[in-house]
Formats: structure tokens, C-alpha cells, sequence
């Protein structure tokens, strides 16, 4: 299930990188942050070694048979202090 959920993560950034940078990514460049299976269902937060500030939430639908990516951009980081 990670190795599919990295696999789909390659597959999304290099579809869609500018062919003039000249870079792809391998299953060797993405990490699984975060990683929830259950029942027949199951979630993957993925990052990368690239340094775009992307990260990519990685969802299956085990009654569906369906797999979803989303891709994120890191905008902004905010300390928030306790009162």
C-alpha cells in the first residue's frame, strides 16, 4: 500500500514537472509522513526530496477500488500561541 501510494505520487509529479528542468523523481525520492489502513481503506500523507514545499495526501476507497491523489502546496507556516 505505500509503495503504490509513493508509486502514484512519482507518476503524478513527473507527469506534470517542466520537461525543460530536466528532473524526474524516483520511488527512491518519496516518504510516507503519515499512514492510516482501515477496514479496506486507507490513507497516505507522502513528501518528497524536491524542494517545491509540496506534500500529497494519498486516499483509497476500498468499496470503490478507488485511489485518490491530492497535491498540496505549502503556503505558509503560522505560530499560533496558547493563552
Amino acid at each position: 500500500m505505500m509503495d503504490q501510494a509513493k508509486k502514484l505520487v512519482v507518476d503524478y509529479y513527473n507527469a506534470r514537472t517542466d520537461v525543460t528542468d530536466g528532473k524526474s523523481i524516483t520511488i527512491d525520492d518519496v516518504f510516507v509522513v503519515w499512514f492510516c489502513k482501515t477496514l479496506q481503506n486507507w490513507k497516505a500523507l507522502l513528501s518528497t526530496t524536491v524542494a517545491d514545499g509540496m506534500y500529497y495526501e494519498v486516499t483509497h476507497n476500498g468499496d470503490k477500488r478507488e485511489t485518490y491523489v491530492d497535491a498540496y502546496k505549502k503556503w505558509e507556516n503560522v505560530c499560533v500561541k496558547d493563552e
